[in-house]
C-alpha cells in the first residue's frame, strides 16, 4: 500500500495549459470567426446592460408588482440568465482560439504572440476592418503593424522601434 499522500499536480496554481502564441498570417485567417464571436459578445453585453436597471427596478416593487410585471420580472430574469450562458459560451469559445477577450463592451480581442522574443499581442476592435495593430504584453499603447510585417509570412523576429 502507498502511504504517499495525494497530492495537487499544480501546485503553483498556474495553469498547465500552454498559452497559444500566433503568427501575423493565423491571427489574419481566424479573424473572420473571432469578428463573429465579438460581435455575439457586444451584442449579449448591450443586452445585459440594457436589462440589469429594468430587473433591479422590477426587484426594489416585487411586492407592489401587478400581474404584468411580475410576468415581466420572470420573463427578465429568464433573458438574463440566457445572454449570460450565450456570453460565457462566446467567450469560451474565444479562448479556446487562443484569442484573449479585453473589453467585452467595446470588442477588443488580442492575439497572443511573441516579438523580439518578448510576449507580445496582435490587437483588434469591433468596427475595424483589418487586423492592423500590435503592442507588447503589459502595453497599453497599439502600435500600427509595420508594412514590411505584411509582406512576411509572420512578425519577424527582431523589431527595430523607430525613435
Amino acid at each position: 500500500m502507498n502511504n504517499t499522500p495525494n497530492r495537487a499536480g499544480n501546485t503553483a496554481g498556474k495553469s498547465r495549459r500552454k498559452e497559444a502564441v500566433l503568427d501575423l498570417p493565423t491571427a489574419r485567417e481566424m479573424l473572420p470567426l473571432v469578428k463573429s464571436i465579438v460581435s455575439d459578445i457586444v451584442l449579449m453585453r448591450i443586452a445585459l446592460n440594457k436589462l440589469a436597471p429594468e430587473q433591479e427596478r422590477l426587484e426594489r416593487h416585487r411586492r407592489d408588482l401587478a400581474w404584468q410585471e411580475r410576468q415581466r420580472r420572470y420573463q427578465v430574469g429568464e433573458e438574463i440568465q440566457t445572454a449570460e450562458k450565450s456570453l460565457i459560451t462566446a467567450v469560451t469559445e474565444l479562448k479556446s482560439l487562443g484569442v484573449n477577450l479585453v473589453n467585452d463592451e467595446s470588442g477588443e480581442v488580442e492575439f497572443p504572440t511573441k516579438i523580439n522574443g518578448r510576449s507580445a499581442a496582435f490587437s483588434w476592435c469591433l468596427g475595424e476592418d483589418r487586423l492592423g495593430h500590435w503592442h507588447y504584453t503589459g502595453e497599453d499603447m497599439r502600435r500600427p503593424i509595420p508594412a514590411d510585417w505584411q509582406l512576411t509570412s509572420a512578425a519577424p523576429s527582431r523589431y527595430r522601434s523607430q525613435p
